[in-house]
């Protein structure tokens, strides 16, 4: 089967397909011929059906329009494997907060795969521990981009670490002098 008869048959354009192709990323098995054709092997057609959660994430309220394309770009994805999305889950949250309620509710409701654009989207740290026990709970993880770390990402986690300890820190230090701005009050009005 040619190319652009399998993007049609999947609901993806012939470009996508392409690009997945050019990038190893295209789920099912094709070789390109000495004319430049790209023929879909026959026999990778036949893998069975899977439900799939999708996971997107931003980590601000300005982001909102990249979420909604982060999760239609999933929903592509799992389309072109042939996967039924079961779920999928939207959430403005920072990746360093451990405190997310919609993952949560994901990760409760025992999926059986999750799929994310970028690692970085479910996780900004601790990605292995994920991908170590998720599938000790049956669930695979799957990821459409993992190439995608590059030095402004990098940058981005580096300047989030500094901004978070950094919140932390002065937190504690302003806590510590309201406390001792109390207990010098209450001590002032016991000695009058």
């Amino acid at each position: 089967m040619k190319l652009s008869d399998w993007a049609a048959s999947q609901g993806i354009s012939y470009y996508t397909a392409w690009r997945w192709f050019k990038t190893g990323q295209l789920p099912v098995k094709a070789i390109k011929t000495p004319s430049g054709s790209i023929l879909v092997e026959p026999d990778s057609l036949e893998e069975t059906s899977h439900s799939v959660c999708i996971y997107a994430r931003v980590s601000s309220h300005e982001k909102k329009d990249d979420l909604e394309r982060q999760a239609q770009r999933c929903i592509e994805f799992a389309r072109a494997r042939g996967w039924e999305v079961e779920l999928a889950v939207k959430e403005i949250a920072s990746g360093m907060n451990d405190s997310r309620p919609k993952l949560e509710k994901l990760l409760k409701s025992r999926p059986t795969r999750i799929l994310v654009e970028h690692k970085d989207r479910l996780t900004r740290f601790g990605f292995t521990y994920f991908e170590t026990l998720l599938p000790m709970i049956g669930c695979e993880l799957v990821v459409m981009d993992r190439d995608a770390e590059e030095t402004a990402d990098l940058m981005k986690d580096l300047i989030s670490i500094i901004t978070s300890f950094a919140c932390r820190m002065y937190g504690l230090r302003r806590g510590r002098s309201k406390a001792a701005k109390i207990k010098r009050v209450l001590c002032e009005e016991r000695a009058r």
